[in-house]
Parts: structure tokens; C-alpha cells; sequence
């Protein structure tokens, strides 16, 4: 399943510890981007709202009501355009018991490590019928040297390896920066999708290996994580709105 329309193929992290903001966010851009993520800051954010109660007052519980109505109407403005980013990285029982379990939601995309190994993947595959099983490959916050250090070869060589290893767990594509793309052109059947990207008028931020829009898409991604430069953009640039659509733009060109 790729995506033809170029705002389809972006996708917005919505990296956030305020319920309010990330309704407000996902409201506003609903009909302007293919998808939304959801991932480490937000999803604790929420266990750790609804599991904190520090008295058990009527005035408590209903806060707690509240808060958990709030979560309700985030993941039913999300339907059809959630990418649960859970980024599982545990032996395979317990990530493919993950799996089973987010499937009540039935996300478009999950993620899994592919360094948690191979039957991981198998198990979040065989788990996961109603989405799409994407294997993360080097974090685009991580260089090369440092990939050295953890997995014992450059971000290149690393990329390719698990990229051997999601295509033969069957799953449907690959996480990794946009430097790695053009090294994948013997996995085509793998959906690419790339963080680490950012436009020319947007701040670098913590990401070392990335490209602009336009880069990306010739490189062969297939859908695009934005974030920042779409959530925050600079001033000059205007509104969120406006940012996704001089993205567009740029992706049309």
C-alpha cells in the first residue's frame, strides 16, 4: 500500500505530553497529511496520566474520566491514519504479544526493531494482519561512528544487513534514514520510509543524516516522517498548515 498524492505520503509525529495539543494538532491537520504517529513521549504520557492517582477522590476519578475520554477521542480522530510507533525491541513472545494486543486498534503501520532479531519480526508479522510490519533499522540520530560502536559496522553496511532480515520475515517494509535508500534498491518490495527529513527553511534539530523532501522521493522513500518543521515551523513560514503545504510544494516540484 503506497500512497499516490503527495501529502498522502507524509506522515506527522505527534511527539507531545499535552492530550489538549495533540487532539488540537491532529485535528487541524487531518485533512492535510496521509498519517500520524504516535510514539514513545505520547503513548507514556498517557499510561502515566491514567495510571497516576494520587488520592481516591470523586473529584480525582473524574479527572481521570476525563482524561481517558480525551485519549478515546485522539485515537478515533486517528482511525485509518494511525502509525502505532511502538519500536518493539524485546525477545519474540513478548513482541509479538505487543502486537496482538495494539491490534484492537488496528493501526495502518507498526514498527519493530530489527535488532531484537529475526523471529521478532516473524512473530510481529504473523500477529499483526491488519497493518503494515515496518522494521527499524539505525536510528537517523545515530552516525555512522556511533554505529560502529554499537552494532560493529557503519550505518550502511548495518542497514542493508536487517534490511535482509525484514525482507525475510515477510514483512511489508524498512525505517531508515534517507541515506541509506539508495542502498536498497534490491529490496524492492520493502516500503521505505524515511525519518530525518527536513526541509531547506527548517532547522536541522538532533537529526545527522537526513535530506529535504525532494531528496528523499527521488532517492525512492515512500512516505516521509515530518515533524517538527510541521508542528512547529518557523514564523516566517506561517502556520502548520502552511508548512505541510509548501512541503507539498516541494515534493511536487
Amino acid at each position: 500500500m503506497v500512497l499516490q498524492n503527495a501529502k498522502d505520503k507524509i506522515i506527522v509525529p505527534i511527539d507531545t505530553n499535552d492530550i489538549d495539543n495533540a487532539i488540537k494538532i491532529v485535528t487541524l491537520l487531518k485533512p492535510h497529511v496521509g498519517m500520524f504517529k504516535f510514539g514513545l513521549e505520547l503513548l507514556t504520557y498517557i499510561i502515566a496520566q491514567i495510571a497516576f492517582c494520587p488520592d481516591n477522590t470523586p473529584s480525582q476519578r473524574v479527572k481521570t474520566f476525563r482524561f481517558i475520554k480525551k485519549v478515546q477521542q485522539l485515537f478515533s480522530l486517528v482511525e485509518g491514519q494511525l502509525f502505532y510507533d511502538g519500536k518493539w525491541d524485546d525477545i519474540s513472545n513478548t513482541v509479538g504479544g505487543a502486537a496482538k494486543a495494539i491490534g484492537l486498534i488496528k493501526p495502518i503501520m507498526v514498527n519493530v526493531h530489527a535488532s531484537s532479531g529475526l523471529e521478532s519480526i516473524i512473530q510481529t508479522v504473523k500477529n499483526s494482519p491488519d497493518s503494515l510490519v515496518l522494521g527499524v533499522t539505525v536510528l537517523t540520530s545515530i552516525d555512522s561512528d556511533e554505529c560502529v560502536s554499537i552494532f560493529g559496522k557503519s550505518s550502511s553496511e548495518k542497514v542493508v544487513e536487517f534490511a535482509r532480515m525484514i525482507e525475510t520475515a515477510e514483512a511489508h517494509g524498512i525505517i531508515c534514514s534517507p541515506k541509506e535508500l539508495s542502498l536498497l534498491t534490491n529490496f524492492p518490495k520493502l516500503i521505505k520510509v524515511t525519518p530525518g527529513v527536513r526541509p531547506l527553511w527548517a532547522a536541522v534539530g538532533d537529526q545527522k543524516r537526513i535530506m529535504t523532501p525532494r531528496e528523499a522521493l527521488d532517492a525512492g522513500a515512500d512516505y516521509l516522517v515530518i515533524g517538527r518543521p510541521i508542528t512547529k515551523p518557523p514564523v516566517e513560514i506561517g502556520s502548520p498548515i502552511d508548512a505541510v503545504k509548501k512541503i507539498v510544494e516541494e515534493m511536487e516540484a
